[in-house]
């Protein structure tokens, strides 16, 4: 059994492996300027430096704490939002059109706005982040919620269920498989989103770290810094679909 799975795991990520292989050679061999992409085995003693430079975790720890402060707050206030916008009409009415008129808007095109509205600190980025993800988080849960079964509505209504308990235990139970798929996206949108506005105006962060090193010429260290985030986003990825199995068990 353990060997399947290892067996399984090494056919699934093999791609990666080839990916490696291929950037290596190719810029060993001289068919890529190394400028442009430095040899991986060049960008892993890059990283191994990182990782023994203290800094290099609190640049890391600024980025995260960024990226989930504006989750939360936008996984909280969307699925509020969501479900009401499918549960009341006035709140569809009121709300609707500005989240459809918002939601095709590239996020980044905001970060001008956000730093005059909140300055250079931390709240421009967290702002920024939080309005990314505010959207599809509000999406996903009017779309779960008002895909909710009538008949399940109607069977906890015969039982005597008030408005508020058919909201809280039948529409986000029914809206939980669209939360939580619109949590991911929205997951990805914030690393997006934290690496943008880093690499325009911070002094900490990993996107600071990608535009200094950029800047410096080692371009071994940006593509090690650029990789920490991709390796950040897939575990964090992961532990979403984690999260996913486990809360919706109960599916079979």
């Amino acid at each position: 059994m353990r060997r399947s799975r290892m067996r399984d795991g090494f056919i699934r990520y093999s791609p990666l492996l080839l990916l490696a292989v291929a950037w290596e050679a190719s810029s060993r061999l001289g068919l890529v300027d190394e400028y442009a992409l430095p040899p991986l085995s060049s960008v892993f003693v890059a990283w191994y430096d990182f990782l023994r430079d203290p800094s290099f975790y609190y640049h890391a720890g600024m980025s995260l704490a960024r990226a989930f402060t504006g989750l939360a707050l936008a996984v909280t206030l969307g699925v509020t939002l969501g479900i009401s916008m499918a549960s009341f009409r006035w709140v569809d009415a009121t709300f609707g059109p500005i989240v459809k008129l918002f939601y095709p808007m590239p996020k980044s095109a905001l970060i001008p706005l956000t730093i005059l509205w909140f300055g250079l600190g931390h709240s421009s980025k967290i702002f920024l982040i939080f309005l990314g993800c505010l959207l599809p988080m509000t999406l996903s849960s009017f779309n779960g919620a008002r895909g909710t079964e009538k008949v399940l509505m109607w069977s906890s209504a015969s039982l005597g269920a008030s408005r508020w308990n058919q909201i809280r235990d039948v529409v986000f139970n029914a809206s939980l498989p669209s939360i939580l798929a619109g949590m991911r996206t929205a997951l990805a949108l914030s690393f997006v989103l934290f690496v943008s506005s880093e690499l325009v105006i911070a002094n900490e962060g990993l996107g600071y770290l990608i535009r200094m090193t950029g800047d410096g010429g080692q371009y071994a260290a940006m593509f090690a810094a650029v990789l920490t985030v991709v390796a950040m986003g897939f575990l964090a990825d992961r532990l979403i679909l984690l999260l996913t199995a486990r809360v919706l068990r109960w599916r079979g």
